[in-house]
Order: structure tokens, then C-alpha cells, then sequence
């Protein structure tokens, strides 16, 4: 049972930045136990359940151990146990350059504004698009970024038209990635390059270091 000082806590690890504007950076990531979503093509779904009971006293010190700077806090959905909230206060009070990845169905307006977040959008291929909540989008700042994980072509033309409806690349770094061995990565770069779209390729580099089914990486 967690309380106002403690999280579930799936795993602690230090780890090669695998995505996003801090891609090929080392990086301590702290995954939190829970999500009420189940998109298709989740590759975590280990970190559903289960997991350990930490106090943030104890999260801190695990961190502070790998002596790198940069942290993100991620899930399952990190902002489905409140406290994570608490825990990024603490990070960015710590001097931690501190981002946090989500889901964009939980509120982010409460996350300390020292935060970086990434916050996904899902595609109506992760079956989950009817869980967003687009008031978020009018909390991103410049710093911020927004993901769209990529099943097929019609989660991209449908990524491409929210790009365009929600004015996004004027409001922050925009993430195209494609859902690891599902979308070949010439179509998805030469759509983005024929519709000129202001959003930035990427691709899961951890998955190209590492076997795609390694845990704590």
C-alpha cells in the first residue's frame, strides 16, 4: 500500500536515453508500477502490477547513486499514483535535470514547471485514443515535448492532422516514432518529409543497442 511518502516502484535503472530531444544521453530512469491503459502495442505491460513499496527518501539515494544528472520518472503511467508529483518536486529541489513521460489522460497543470515532460497522444491505432485529455496540450511549454507512437499510415495521417489542428510544432518539439517492428522507417520518413511536417523523426535507440525484449535498459 502506497502513501504520501512512498511509490510503487517497478525497476531503477541507468540506461542510454533511448527517445526523445535527449536521445544517446545517460539517463536514470525511475518506472512506476500501474497504468489504466492497455495500448496495443505496449511494450511495459511488465510494469502493470507488482513491483516494490519505496519511500521518496530511498527513490532519491537510488538515483543519487548512479552519479548522472539527468532522470525520468515514467510508467505504466507515472501520474496514476499522485505522489509521483512529490517525487518530481524533489528531483528538480535535488538539481536533477528532471523529465517525466505520460500517458496525456492524467492532468500534467500540477507537475513542477522545472520539468520537462514528454507527453504521448495516442494514435487510434493504440486503442486508447478516446482516453485523451487534450486540455493538456494548453499546459506544454517550449521545453515539453509531444510524442505520437506510429502503428501504420493511418495513425499517421491522423498524427499529422492533429499536428496541424493543435498548432503543435509552434508549441513545443513534436516526436514521430514508429511502433518497434510494425512501421518500416523509409514510408514514415518520406511522409513526414512529403507533407513538410515540423516534427522530429525518432526511433527506440535502446531497442537497436539492446535486444528489443531486455528489461531495466
Amino acid at each position: 500500500m502506497t502513501t504520501s511518502e512512498t511509490l510503487q516502484i517497478t525497476e531503477i535503472f541507468h540506461s542510454i536515453q533511448g527517445e526523445s530531444t535527449r536521445v544517446g544521453q545517460p539517463c536514470v530512469f525511475v518506472r512506476l508500477t500501474g497504468c489504466p491503459l492497455r495500448c496495443t502495442w505496449c511494450d511495459t505491460d511488465y510494469a502493470f502490477q507488482g513491483g516494490e513499496t519505496m519511500s521518496l527518501e530511498t527513490i532519491l539515494e537510488r538515483v543519487q547513486a548512479y552519479g548522472c544528472p539527468l532522470v525520468e520518472v515514467t510508467g505504466g503511467e507515472p501520474l496514476h499514483q499522485p505522489t509521483a508529483l512529490v517525487l518530481l518536486k524533489k528531483l528538480c529541489d535535488a538539481s536533477f535535470q528532471t523529465m517525466i513521460e505520460t500517458s496525456g489522460t492524467f492532468d500534467i497543470s500540477a507537475i513542477d514547471s522545472r520539468v520537462s515532460i514528454i507527453m504521448d497522444v495516442k494514435c487510434p491505432g493504440s486503442g486508447m485514443t478516446d482516453r485523451m485529455r487534450w486540455a493538456n496540450i494548453e499546459h506544454l511549454s517550449p521545453k515539453d515535448e509531444v510524442k505520437f507512437v506510429l502503428k501504420d499510415q493511418a495513425d499517421y495521417e491522423w498524427a499529422r492532422d492533429t499536428v496541424t489542428r493543435y498548432r503543435l510544432g509552434d508549441r513545443c518539439t513534436v516526436l514521430f516514432s514508429p511502433v518497434f517492428g510494425s512501421l518500416d522507417l523509409q514510408p514514415l520518413a518520406e511522409w513526414i518529409l512529403s507533407d513538410r511536417l515540423p516534427v522530429r523523426f525518432q526511433v527506440q535507440l535502446h531497442k537497436l543497442i539492446w535486444d528489443p525484449e531486455t528489461r531495466g535498459v
